[in-house]
């Protein structure tokens, strides 16, 4: 099964098939890494989709590892894809219940590594999840499995797409109470060192492009990798114009890239990178 997000365009929904003959193209085309989103087939109000040992992830996760050679796995640890609600955690008394979520998201990297994960990158924006999920690789012996920890990730606008491709837009509600308001940016430091204590390799300003200003402070303080994300609105707003002539794809493309590279970010997700590489080789 191969399909077409309507607001993302070239932009899929895959079966594990299909993401396994992406990823080896992927491979091929020079592209270091992948990460893996889940989409299960029914969600519940425990997001036990996310932390099954024969979850739609960790399937993805056994089929590439058997099919590439070098190709780094890294998968998204959060619960809004499987949760019926469409939130990132356990719900009590109408909100979200920090602790009891942090033991989904300490379950669901074990089960990522136990299949193969090089990389566990909890984006849920729970206090402590960088801590409960390093002490939880590390008792389970995958002391070596990196986490990339979404530090600085901003109730943004841009979700929009996103939400339509993982078909996890709350259903009550708005997750402005666990992700961070875009006018603080001090927030955003003070995250990144307190994710950075608990344990984190690495660290995501998200989005990248109405935060060029983040990245830019997170490279001047920080000894880490730093990472990026352009999401979903970012690549939808230039998609959108470019479909109605208003913008040259591949010069657009390439200078937003470019702006997140010169900010600071060694790494960046992105939805243009099969052909940002191709027109780079």
């Amino acid at each position: 099964m191969k399909r077409e997000i309507g607001s993302m365009p070239n932009v899929y929904q895959m079966s594990v098939d299909q993401i396994v003959r992406e990823a080896a193209e992927v491979e091929g085309l020079g592209i270091g890494g992948v990460i893996l989103f889940g989409l299960p087939e029914t969600k519940d109000e425990l997001a036990s989709g996310a932390y099954a040992e024969d979850g739609i992830v960790q399937k993805a996760i056994r089929a590439i590892r058997s099919e590439t050679r070098d190709l780094l796995i890294m998968t998204d640890v959060c619960n809004c894809e499987y949760t019926s609600h469409g939130h990132c955690g356990f719900i009590k008394d109408g909100d979200v219940d920090n602790d009891t979520t942090l033991e989904w998201l300490a379950k669901t990297a074990v089960s990522h590594a136990r299949a193969g994960a090089d990389i566990i990158a909890p984006s849920d924006m729970m206090d402590g999840r960088v801590g409960a999920i390093r002490k939880a690789l590390d008792a389970n012996e995958f002391e070596n499995i990196a986490v990339l920890s979404y530090a600085a990730k901003f109730a943004s606008a841009f979700y929009g797409p996103f939400r339509e491709a993982a078909d996890s837009t709350p259903q009550f509600g708005d997750r402005r109470s666990y992700q961070m308001d875009p006018a603080n940016g001090r927030e955003a430091m003070k995250e990144i060192d307190l994710d950075l204590e608990e344990g984190a390799d690495m660290i995501m300003v998200k989005p990248a492009l109405p935060y060029l200003d983040l990245i830019r402070q997170a490279r001047d303080r920080y000894n880490v990798p730093i990472a990026a994300y352009q999401v979903s609105g970012e690549y939808s707003m230039i998609m959108a114009a470019v479909r109605n002539g208003w913008l040259d794809c591949e010069r657009t493309m390439m200078e937003t890239l470019t702006s997140i590279a010169r900010a600071g970010a060694g790494i960046i997700l992105t939805y243009f990178s099969k052909p940002a590489a191709r027109l780079l080789s």
